[in-house]
């Protein structure tokens, strides 16, 4: 699957992705662009978004864009907290569909 983290999602994290083609935000020339522009930018050319911004399934329409997006709930944003969820992310790209928000927390 090709993976998209927002900026927001340290970059260290990508080495965590096994067997998924990811590039960050800043990687993919997508740097500064907000919530909706990143989303219309990353669609048909990401099938998931990766963030950490749980407001995002309230200020998006998540259907009409058509990309996965795995939300990464934490106490913090950092390397060390956001690498215990990878087991569940990992699992949780094997099942996401286009469109669908799920929450890994």
């Amino acid at each position: 699957m090709k993976v998209l983290l927002d900026e927001c999602v340290t970059r260290y994290l990508k080495q965590d992705f096994i067997g998924h083609e990811v590039l960050t935000a800043e990687e993919a020339g997508f740097k500064g662009l907000k919530n909706g522009q990143l989303l219309q930018a990353a669609f048909g050319q990401y099938d998931a978004l990766v963030t950490v911004d749980q407001n995002i399934q309230y200020q998006q329409n998540l259907k009409e864009l058509a990309i996965a997006v795995i939300v990464l709930k934490a106490g913090r944003s950092t390397y060390s907290t956001l690498k215990l969820l990878m087991p569940q992310v990992l699992e949780t790209l094997e099942k996401i569909k286009p469109g669908e928000l799920i929450i890994v927390s």
